[in-house]
């Protein structure tokens, strides 16, 4: 059976996301609780608007060294976003191209035809998916990991996506 891009999806309402509209403040104190490093950006109606990482917060004040605390505080979230930093995939995008996406990013945000978004798939989702069905799959990389004395093995494509 042929997955799709809902069997890994981590829905809406159980990612972490931020509102664009947040304060600088708002949005890194949110941020810091939270723990992630990465976290998708959506407006009040729900579109995707990107990501920010913690380094985008760091970049913003070093990019703005004479900034004031009260300067900062009018600073919306959304102005934080890069273009094209973790760009959404829509909800049916094939498996080959959403596992290639995961390889680039910790998680790929998702959308629907409306550029609504729905959720994210995680990297950690797929190489756990991975791992548990397709095992068998993984033994000639891991035994080659497992001798360190050996000198390079050509190792074959493990997985067939259509």
């Amino acid at each position: 059976m042929e997955q799709n891009i809902f069997f890994f999806l981590k829905n809406k309402k159980n990612t972490h996301y931020l509102y664009g509209n947040l304060s600088f403040g708002e949005g890194l104190r949110i941020f810091r609780e939270s723990g992630f490093t990465a976290t998708p950006v959506i407006d009040y109606q729900g579109h995707y608007l990107g990501s920010v990482t913690e380094g985008d917060f760091l970049y913003y004040i070093t990019d703005h060294p004479h900034i004031t605390h009260e300067q900062i505080s009018t600073v919306e979230i959304s102005e934080l976003v890069r273009d094209g930093f973790m760009p959404a995939v829509p909800f049916n995008i094939s498996m080959s191209e959403l596992f290639n996406r995961s390889l680039e990013q910790n998680y790929v945000p998702v959308v629907d035809d409306r550029n609504i978004f729905i959720g994210i798939v995680t990297r950690k989702t797929i190489i756990s998916y991975l791992m548990t069905h397709h095992s068998a799959d993984l033994s000639p990389y891991q035994n080659a990991l497992q001798k360190k004395d050996a000198g390079p093995q050509k190792l074959n494509p493990i997985f067939t996506l259509r």
